[in-house]
């Protein structure tokens, strides 16, 4: 059913249950080019595939993805604001691909889930997580903003603490993600598996074609369909490549990438 992938891991189970591991566990699973393009082909394919009713969204190693790769930061800080847009487009294609996924997601999180990681999170509809997790949407610190997440991150937590969070770029607990509508379940660490099977005998107790007009229902009732998000995209994308290379965006990546300190 699937080729070889260099930065995932694919495993189907019993009862139509496939689980989708990021494994670059040596960078907390931090997405690169290669990782955002194959979770976006996988998730299409899931998509499409009848036998599928359950994906399974987690990580190998100590974390569940810590944002973007240093390398692939350091590319994007020399290109220029056109190469930028077409980068945070195919981001934007693998957020829109898992949130209106026609099958049931859900997000195994542990250690760490910032900027993008977060973003990931908000676009499954069941996020489980260790209870000593920690999450972050940590791009103002480097003078940049979680455009392309923004619209699922807002949907999970609404517009009022986007506006704080989104600003002050704080590390927050999974307590507090739950509080926030992040996440859905926090358990102890030793429990993360029990609850994910818990989530599973639920999700598979109920009818395969419920499960998707159910998602396509709240989908319409809140008013953003797929063709609404792609308009929306063309937006958070252009504002992100406009923040990029801004004079603010250039000193914060770059005292980044040289582990130097900002003093904004």
């Amino acid at each position: 059913m699937f080729n070889s992938y260099q930065t995932i891991q694919l495993k189907n189970h019993k009862s139509g249950v496939t689980y989708v591991t990021m494994n670059r566990p040596d960078v907390h699973n931090a997405f690169n080019a290669q990782m955002i393009e194959e979770l976006t082909t996988v998730f299409k394919k899931l998509n499409d595939d009848k036998s599928v009713q359950v994906i399974i969204l987690q990580a190998n190693g100590k974390s569940f993805s810590a944002g973007a790769d240093i390398n692939w930061m350091k590319s994007m800080a020399s290109a220029s604001e056109s190469e930028n847009k077409i980068d945070s487009e195919k981001l934007a294609s693998l957020m829109r691909t898992i949130n209106f996924n026609a099958k049931a997601t859900i997000a195994k999180i542990q250690g760490l889930a910032l900027g993008g990681g977060v973003g990931l999170a908000c676009c499954c509809d069941i996020v489980v997580a260790e209870e000593t997790a920690r999450f972050g949407l940590t791009e103002a610190k480097l003078g940049l903003v979680p455009a392309v997440i923004s619209p699922y991150v807002i949907d999970a937590i609404g517009t009022r603490k986007a506006r704080r969070y989104f600003q002050t770029a704080e590390i927050f607990d999974a307590n507090k993600a739950k509080d926030l509508g992040i996440v859905s379940e926090v358990v102890s660490n030793e429990n993360l598996n029990s609850m994910i099977e818990s989530q599973l005998e639920l999700m598979t107790l109920t009818g395969p074609n419920a499960k998707e007009i159910s998602k396509k229902l709240v989908m319409s009732v809140v008013g953003r369909t797929l063709p609404q998000q792609k308009k929306i995209d063309e937006y958070t994308t252009q504002v992100i490549a406009a923040v990029r290379v801004s004079a603010e965006g250039q000193k914060g990546l770059k005292a980044f990438l040289n582990k130097e300190k900002i003093n904004w």
